[in-house]
């Protein structure tokens, strides 16, 4: 270990990482699980479904990556290490879906996860929150 890694020590508390990967991971979960409610599991790959959380369009698949996303959150966020391969994954991941959202959305053709305006928006502000987990500097270190 180098004089530079984090330490993750038990009863240490929470690393900043750690906040951002478990509240991501649980909000995504959530939006997932409810999702379902909201399309069923009908047209799972439709493009403009018109079916909306609050003001974010979603579909069935589109609920399935929420899903699998704060899952994914939840079971890493255990770490500094895996919070923040957490944070890179999201900030990677969702750039790219940002960049096809402003291709796609509002459009029925392409748009396999039925993304809108304010999808993008909310894809945007997880790059942007998920780097903050990515890059957090760690607060102690390790001694030699």
């Amino acid at each position: 270990m180098t004089a530079h890694q984090a330490v993750d020590r038990p009863g240490d508390g929470l690393h900043p990482s750690q906040i951002i990967a478990l509240v991501l991971g649980a909000a995504y979960a959530l939006v997932g699980v409810v999702g379902f409610a909201v399309t069923g599991f009908d047209d799972f790959a439709a493009g403009d479904t018109g079916d909306k959380l609050l003001f974010f369009e979603l579909n069935p698949l589109h609920n399935v990556v929420h899903l699998i996303l704060g899952i994914a959150g939840l079971a890493m966020f255990r770490t500094v290490l895996g919070a923040r391969y957490y944070g890179w994954a999201l900030a990677v991941g969702y750039a790219a879906v940002f960049v096809y959202g402003l291709l796609v959305a509002g459009e029925a053709d392409g748009n396999i996860l039925s993304l809108n305006a304010a999808d993008n928006l909310l894809h945007l502000g997880t790059v942007v929150i998920s780097l903050a987990g990515a890059l957090w500097p760690s607060t102690e270190t390790a001694t030699r």
